[in-house]
């Protein structure tokens, strides 16, 4: 993989050790497009409040996916003694990741948790609807935690979108974020 500086992508260096991005703006219920090229081997993921991942890896041809996969949501981790996971998370409904080195798109519409005015959890996140490369990953998947060793983080309202950015190389291009409903 290489692209050239200046064209508007999002590069985190030869060996994707850079640090996470977070936007500055915190969202609530929210619509995402991004454009993704990664190495065979790789992972990456975008986390909405920070807190709830759709994972982006090299899992092209693979036969059998899980959370673990691109485009999956991410399983819930502990940190000690050794980082591991505790679930599965939440596969795809088919593997549609390209080859590594391909450009590929990923849409999702990611709604909030929704609280009551004493600030109890009424309603669950939810990624209402994604894509992989034009194909329907999600639909109406609630989330009751957040993902990976964020799953026993207290949940918000809003909060920031992130872009993993130290599992390994990965490029970013046409990010676009947009509050839904407004």
């Amino acid at each position: 993989m290489t692209f050239e500086e200046g064209s508007g992508i999002l590069i985190n260096g030869e060996k994707g050790n850079a640090a996470d991005l977070y936007t500055k703006e915190k969202f609530g219920d929210v619509e995402v497009h991004l454009e993704f090229c990664i190495p065979k081997g790789s992972n990456s993921g975008i986390k909405f409040h920070g807190h709830y991942e759709i994972q982006i890896c090299d899992s092209f041809g693979k036969a059998k996916i899980t959370g673990e996969d691109c485009g999956g949501i991410y399983p819930r981790a502990e940190l000690t003694p050794k980082y591991h996971h505790i679930d599965d998370g939440i596969a795809p409904k088919v593997n549609a990741c390209k080859a590594p080195g391909e450009w590929q798109t990923l849409d999702i519409i990611f709604l909030a948790p929704r609280y009551d005015d004493k600030g109890k959890k009424t309603t669950n996140a939810k990624i209402v609807k994604a894509t992989l490369n034009d194909k329907i990953i999600h639909e109406n998947r609630d989330l009751e935690t957040p993902t990976g060793h964020n799953h026993t983080k207290p949940e918000m309202a809003t909060g920031p979108l992130m872009l993993q950015g130290d599992h390994g190389p990965v490029a970013f291009r046409n990010v676009k974020v947009r509050p839904v409903g407004k």
